[in-house]
């Protein structure tokens, strides 16, 4: 049941994923990186901004590269020569002859889906410099309508227990096409893990933020952004220890996150 929990088998991405992601860009060292590796992780999300553990996910790489999924994306979305170039740009900085995941972030923000857009990550894929075509994006409803009709591989989007709307607005259009669904801000920037006014009982661990996540059938992995390597241990020792959530759980979770989104006013999102 743990090893089912754990480890999923992504057919849009063809391969086998360890659930828990890591997400570079937020204090982990090279080192960090190599004990992941040694824990199983095997889906990196790599931005500019994590320059230090590029040797790390190079050293990999050139051990397997066919056993890593390396996502990551231009710095522009907004033009289609912008992405085409990124991507070069990303190639020669990775040392590697083919991005897993060639995703542009918060669409609608900062990149455009446009026909030019659109046009240079098909083409990113079926010249083979990428093996899957991504994006991010806090747009639930026009998420949903990308996860029934577009060439999209995998939707990274915000589901945590402050914030279910994905379950109405994304996860029933997933049936027909079955893009990939990384889900992030598990913790809410860690909101959910600090008590909220009013509440007098258990409070959640990042731990159990991802579990909820994880526990849903129409999210494939989850990413964890630790500063440093006792928050991954912690993390991932815990995740295993405890795996999926009970009904009783899941209840208190639900009824737990609907508490902080209505005490605090951090994001105008809806539910």
């Amino acid at each position: 049941m743990q090893n089912e929990f754990m480890n999923k088998e992504v057919p849009a991405l063809g391969r086998r994923v360890f659930r828990l992601g890591l997400a570079t860009n937020y204090g982990v060292e090279a080192s960090d990186v190599e004990w992941a590796l040694d824990q199983g992780v095997n889906y990196f999300f790599w931005t500019s901004k994590a320059n230090k553990v590029v040797p790390a996910l190079k050293k990999a790489m050139q051990r397997d590269r066919e056993s890593l999924i390396i996502a990551t994306g231009p710095t522009t979305g907004f033009f289609g020569g912008g992405i085409k170039r990124g991507c070069d740009r990303l190639l020669k900085k990775l040392g590697t002859d083919y991005i897993d995941i060639l995703q542009i972030f918060w669409l609608g923000r900062t990149a455009a889906w446009t026909p030019s857009t659109i046009d240079a990550l098909v083409s990113l894929k079926e010249s083979g410099k990428v093996r899957a075509i991504g994006i991010s994006i806090h747009d639930r409803k026009r998420a949903g309508r990308l996860a029934a009709d577009s060439p999209l591989d995998m939707l990274m989007v915000r589901y945590n227990a402050a914030h279910t709307g994905a379950e109405k607005d994304i996860f029933p259009n997933l049936d027909q096409r079955q893009p990939a669904i990384v889900a992030y801000t598990a913790t809410r920037w860690r909101g959910l893990l600090k008590r909220p006014k009013g509440w007098e009982g258990q409070v959640m661990t990042a731990a159990d933020c991802y579990r909820f996540c994880l526990s849903s059938p129409h999210v494939d992995l989850v990413l964890t952004g630790p500063k440093n390597r006792r928050e991954l241990e912690e993390n991932l020792n815990e995740l295993r220890k405890k795996g999926p959530l009970s009904k009783e759980e899941d209840n208190w979770i639900r009824k737990y996150g609907r508490i902080v989104h209505q005490n605090s006013s951090r994001f105008t999102f809806g539910f």
